[in-house]
């Protein structure tokens, strides 16, 4: 980190070390470079890139945490932008590409080498957020006719064009149908003259379709420990691999999504400080605006009632408390089932089972919170703290009761909601917990005052 603070001083007007800026960049890992550049202007980042030898500028553009990668891109004389794509890994080409915009690609492409303009020919067309937008076309694929020694020099003479190199794919030479993949632990410790295809376990390999979604990619390597997965096509031909790196920051970015709908707007994209302040608004202001016409329904019940509370203001004591505690539970539900869809520990099918858990369980956490209610009603008017009026111990079972109903109510409503967002096909994180809450709140008050009607009538109401 010393490097990191050293170059900093210097962006900055402190004392400037022996070498240029590009080259002190280069001499540090990447990840520290692409954290120091996401810090700085975009110009000084361009300058700095546009500085550095071929070389060490691609080993940072070809890291996905610069996320101003494709403005560089654009920043930089063409033919320069062209060298460095060029020399980049497709996937992350295609990434780029994918954030610029159609004037800057169609000056771009022209000049770009026919290799690259063929990955990203074939990359571009896949739909974001599956198998086949996430993989990298520069994989090695061997026939099964040959020897391990023979493997061995063929990837010496391509590794340098090749992202990486976590397993050979041995396909049929007539067919070009993948038929083995043998890690590269495997054929290191072979016989040089053994058939490549003694080598690999004799299993079929784990492969995806390129419409396979990057989650269900996750879950495979997650379950096969995999560092890499091959990607075929209808034919079982190996058009692709999805990496281990790539498949975490695609899942990285979609944590990052759910979390931002959980909370209640749309997904940024983007770091926070890069975002503009009219983006910042239009993001955040669609989801306000509809909790806040939600919510209007809310007053419109208080409206309803509005006899009752004039004649029980005490009731209105205890409105907060009973909101928040169905808010609460319908969150907790629909944060554990969100999470349970997500890793498909449940599928649409069992949404009888869980509510059918969810019931019980609302229950006994409503008595549990309804007990807690009255006895601190009853230790209030007791103690002398408050007096609720002549009636306190009905108004204590008026509040024990409803807090039953609601958060038994809350826990079956936010459990559900995750289903009905997946069957209308909409992403179950979009039940998000301010929606849940403002669900919960509207419905938690006319079951407070229905109850308090039938046990306060004649009394209070």
């Amino acid at each position: 980190m010393n490097d990191l603070h050293f170059v900093r001083d210097a962006v900055h007007g402190g004392p400037v070390p022996a070498l240029t800026l590009p080259e002190q960049l280069a001499t540090m890992q990447a990840a520290d470079a692409v954290e120091l550049l996401s810090e700085l202007e975009l110009a000084d980042s361009i300058d700095i890139i546009a500085g550095m030898s071929r070389d060490h500028a691609v080993l940072i553009l070809d890291q996905p945490e610069l996320h101003s990668a494709a403005a560089i891109i654009k920043a930089l004389p063409i033919a320069a932008a062209q060298e460095l794509l060029d020399a980049m890994s497709a996937d992350r080409v295609t990434d780029i590409f994918q954030d610029l915009d159609p004037e800057t690609r169609g000056r771009i492409i022209p000049g770009l080498a026919n290799e690259t303009k063929l990955a990203l020919s074939k990359l571009l067309r896949y739909p974001p957020h599956t198998a086949g937008s996430l993989m990298t076309t520069e994989f090695v694929s061997v026939p099964a006719d040959w020897s391990v020694a023979r493997t061995l020099q063929h990837i010496r003479d391509v590794e340098r064009s090749r992202e990486t190199v976590y397993a050979i794919y041995v396909i049929d030479l007539a067919t070009k149908i993948l038929l083995r993949a043998v890690t590269l632990r495997r054929l290191i410790t072979a016989d040089p003259e053994a058939s490549i295809m003694c080598v690999g376990r004799d299993v079929a390999p784990v492969t995806v379709a390129p419409s396979t979604d990057q989650e269900d990619v996750a879950r495979l390597f997650r379950k096969h420990d995999l560092l890499a997965v091959p990607v075929v096509n209808d034919g079982n031909q190996i058009i692709g691999i999805v990496t281990v790196d790539d498949v975490i920051d695609a899942m990285t970015q979609e944590m990052t999504e759910d979390t931002l709908k959980f909370g209640g707007m749309e997904a940024l994209h983007k770091p926070y400080m890069q975002i503009g302040f009219l983006h910042m608004l239009r993001k955040r202001a669609g989801w306000l605006g509809i909790l806040f016409l939600s919510e209007m329904l809310t007053a419109s019940a208080m409206q309803h009632f509005e006899g009752e509370l004039e004649k029980a203001v005490v009731l209105t004591l205890f409105i907060p408390l009973i909101m928040s505690s169905g808010g609460n539970s319908g969150s907790q539900a629909t944060s554990l089932l969100i999470r349970a869809l997500a890793l498909q520990e449940l599928r649409l099918k069992d949404w009888w089972r869980v509510a059918m858990r969810e019931i019980p369980t609302g229950l006994v956490l409503g008595s549990f919170l309804g007990l807690i209610g009255v006895i601190r009603i009853t230790a209030w008017q007791m103690l002398g703290l408050y007096d609720y009026g002549e009636h306190w111990a009905l108004v204590a079972a008026t509040v024990g009761t409803a807090l039953i109903g609601i958060v038994t109510f809350g826990s079956l409503a936010g459990s559900m909601l995750p289903f009905i967002l997946q069957k209308t096909g909409f992403d179950p994180a979009s039940a998000s917990a301010p929606f849940v809450a403002t669900l919960v709140d509207v419905t938690g008050l006319v079951i407070y005052f229905s109850i308090a009607l039938v046990i306060l009538s004649g009394t209070l109401l």
